[in-house]
């Protein structure tokens, strides 16, 4: 028998169905130290935890450990590159929660319109305050959902009964897909300027941090209001405080930097602040419990990986083209833009690299989409996709085109006239280095990709590397390296180059007008 050890309060259906299973004996003790349980049950092969933190001291002092579960999403809690040195798969349950988030979003909407908060410690109070509290109804109301996720879609589902407009957001979804889950897709200064209300479901990384801020806050319809059930940190504060008095904008927002005890930063802006309760029901710490239970098993009965968010690589297979892989994604989806909707992933993974496909597919998901975990397998990178409407395909590759070790990967993306967009970029390794070696038509660029990146595409003449030299010096910004490739058969040239900071946007602008550009990029890496 396996022992498992769940050291929380954790809903018994894991026990239970663990137990049932016949191959686990199991111990759940939600009040004594994990600390305490560790030096009590150090055979224990399993432990299944909510927010309990496993330190390396924790994992040290279970030898026999093989499997940690976080009985839902986040896992930073968990220290898992300690746990991978010991050989200790780390998994979490992905989706669990998002039903209850999604409810409480609505429940957060109309106990706002119906000033239900405010009206229970009155009437309790005796007093009869019905003008007062003259509240709205939902019904034909415009709603805005940024971020179309499993919570994201679960809004737009509870939502549809109140006969309301959907309008969606989200860089990896299409109107085709947005359109099945009854959400008219939209960008993202439209949707603000439309809605009545806003709820967001993003991430929160350095592309989502402080996205909500001066230029989309006053885009809103005064009176309009803001739900925030994702992170914290999505929102710009001294933004929302100071548009939204002049606005006369609703916050409604469950989320903080950290969740414990004490003075909250949005207490004075926010008309509703609660103790980050999205997945605080019954139904979710079940959901939790049964996921994390079933996982385990499918893990032990038929190998499932799916869930593991600590995979290494397989024997073979050289860490570089992970990154690699990871780069190109990165770079070609910031030339085809992080705003668009992409249709279709095509790769190519040459030479040596062909058998690896599925696993440098992880990578690559994990570069066009920073919150995919690159820790996950590629069954989990191809369901992401589906989710998204996303296609991907793997093509067969031509050995006789002798480009070694080296990985292509187009994007197509949907514009807002339905017109496709197309990059394409192929890579490889030299002396340990990452390098660029096409970008669409222009080939044998040998370009390493780090740091602050101009790229631009333009009809072939003289002067134009020294007007583009010329306004980045005037502007205080030297230039580190560039590569300038000319294609014969359309008479177009690209300029790629290194610079040493991120060129003001102003700059970039007037660069691309003083070349008259094709097209213009600008990124980090």
């Amino acid at each position: 028998m396996k022992k498992v050890l769940i050291p929380t309060k954790l809903d018994v259906i894991a026990a239970e169905t663990l137990k049932a299973d016949g191959q686990y004996a199991v111990v759940q003790d939600p009040a004594a130290p994990l600390a305490e349980q560790a030096t009590r049950h150090p055979d224990a092969y399993a432990l299944i935890v909510r927010s309990e933190a496993v330190t390396p001291a924790i994992i040290d002092a279970l030898p026999g450990l093989k499997v940690i579960v976080r009985a839902g999403a986040g896992y930073n809690t968990i220290d898992i590159a300690h746990a991978r040195k010991r050989g200790i798969d780390v998994m979490n349950t992905p989706g669990a929660n998002s039903n209850a988030v999604a409810e409480l979003v609505v429940a957060l909407m109309l106990a706002d319109a119906r000033h239900l908060i405010a009206a229970d410690p009155s009437t309790r109070a005796g007093e009869w305050e019905k003008t007062k509290f003259m509240g709205r109804e939902l019904v034909r109301k415009t709603v805005g959902i940024v971020g179309l996720g499993n919570i994201g879609r679960l809004v737009a589902r509870r939502l549809s009964g109140f006969e309301v407009t959907l309008l969606g957001y989200d860089p990896l979804v299409g109107s085709d897909r947005a359109g099945a889950f009854g959400v008219e897709w939209s960008d993202l200064e439209t949707l603000f300027a439309r809605c009545d209300y806003v709820s967001l479901h993003l991430p929160e990384n350095e592309h989502t941090r402080g996205l909500v801020g001066p230029r989309l806050l006053g885009l809103m319809k005064r009176g309009a209001t803001l739900v925030n059930c994702a992170r914290a940190g999505v929102v710009d504060e001294a933004a929302l405080r100071a548009v939204k008095r002049e606005k006369g904008l609703r916050f409604l927002n469950d989320v903080y930097p950290k969740d414990e005890p004490g003075p909250k930063s949005v207490a004075d802006i926010a008309d509703i602040v609660l103790p980050h309760l999205g997945a605080s029901t019954a139904e979710a710490n079940s959901n939790a419990a049964r996921q994390a239970a079933e996982q385990l098993i499918g893990l032990d009965r038929k190998g499932v990986t799916s869930f593991i968010v600590n995979r290494d690589i397989p024997e073979g297979l050289d860490r570089t083209y992970c990154e690699l892989a990871n780069m190109l994604a990165r770079m070609c989806r910031s030339m085809l833009g992080r705003d668009m909707p992409l249709k279709l992933i095509e790769t190519s993974f040459y030479g040596p690299l062909e058998p690896y496909s599925d696993w440098l597919l992880v990578p690559l998901v994990a570069g066009i989409w920073e919150d995919f975990q690159p820790s996950m397998d590629h069954r989990a990178a191809r369901k992401f996709l589906e989710d998204r409407g996303i296609d991907y395909a793997n093509r067969k590759i031509d050995p006789a085109k002798g480009y070694g070790n080296s990985i292509t990967v187009d994007l197509t993306s949907e514009t807002e006239s339905d017109v496709l967009r197309h990059m394409s970029v192929r890579g490889t390794v030299t002396e340990g280095n990452l390098m660029v070696s096409r970008i669409n038509e222009f080939d044998k660029l040998y370009f390493e990709p780090a740091g602050d990146t101009l790229m631009f595409i333009y009809d072939d003449r003289p002067g134009v590397i020294g007007a583009i030299g010329a306004r980045l010096a005037s502007a205080g910004i030297n230039i580190e390296d560039m590569r300038n490739p000319h294609h014969g058969r359309t008479n177009r040239s690209l300029v790629i180059m290194k610079i040493n900071r991120t060129p003001p946007p102003e700059v970039v602008q007037d660069i691309s007008r003083t070349i008259d550009a094709i097209s213009t990029f600008s990124f980090k890496l």
